[in-house]
């Protein structure tokens, strides 16, 4: 096992006591030992700061302050974070077992690649499996019209690339990822690993599902931009079938060998 690559792990968190334990768990439980994990809590009140601090510990900063929001806390742990590869795992989301020992032996195997990102198992709020779903490698035109099929959570980068794009952008709200990916994908190429690492869950309270209109409008921004022009309703409803299509098609014959 390679252990000269850090690996910072950055959680957000605000007001999520009923999930955060099991992130912190999935985190510090990692048979990977080189792990700089930082909590950035935006000042929750629903007792969030007694679990954190019941694995001080372990975890190698964290604050409880107002900011704000999610992208904010998000900048301010990469700001702090002093790792080789970096990543973040929102405070009701889990990573699977292994995971950060088989990323630090990729990044190190694989010297000359940027940004791997695997598979992810989706659950909800009790943490029942909904579906494991198996993505393929990143398509650009695929990527854009289907949907960003990069699960946050199984998706690592070096700290150069990271910092050559400018980092997060705190424009973007619940599109942040997609956004930070996009500008990603056009200075490095973007690998699959086909493993599961992460468990997405999915449940009411979500900011994505709660706030949808909004997240659709910061999507759109970022293809406007991305394509240097407007995309529009019907180009999008076509484009995006086609992908969905292709998709599964490109899925179903990657998986149907193995």
């Amino acid at each position: 096992m390679n252990k000269s690559l850090k690996i910072s792990v950055v959680t957000p968190s605000y007001n999520q006591s009923q999930f955060i334990e099991s992130t912190i768990i999935s985190v510090i439980s990692q048979d990977y030992d080189n792990v700089e994990y930082i909590i950035i809590d935006g000042g929750s009140d629903d007792g969030t700061m007694e679990i954190i601090e019941k694995y001080a510990d372990k975890i190698s900063y964290y604050v409880s302050e107002r900011d704000n929001g999610q992208t904010h806390a998000i900048k301010k742990g990469f700001d702090r974070a002093s790792g080789d590869i970096l990543c973040w795992l929102n405070s009701d989301d889990i990573l699977e077992p292994h995971t950060l020992s088989a990323i630090a032996d990729y990044f190190a195997l694989y010297p000359e690649r940027d940004f791997v990102y695997g598979n992810a198992t989706w659950i909800d709020g009790t943490g029942k499996t909904l579906y494991r779903r198996r993505e393929i490698p990143f398509v650009r035109w695929l990527w854009y019209y289907a949907y960003n099929y990069i699960p946050q959570p199984s998706a690592f980068w070096r700290r150069n690339i990271y910092e050559a794009v400018g980092g997060i952008d705190e424009n973007f709200s619940l599109a942040m990822d997609t956004d930070l990916f996009s500008r990603m994908s056009n200075k490095v190429k973007i690998y699959h690993l086909p493993r599961f690492m992460s468990q997405f869950r999915v449940h009411g309270q979500q900011r994505s599902t709660v706030q949808r209109k909004k997240l659709e409008a910061e999507a759109q921004k970022i293809m406007d931009r991305e394509f240097r022009r407007h995309v529009s309703h019907i180009e999008k409803s076509i484009g995006g079938f086609l992908a969905r299509s292709i998709r599964i098609i490109v899925r179903t014959l990657i998986y149907r060998s193995r």
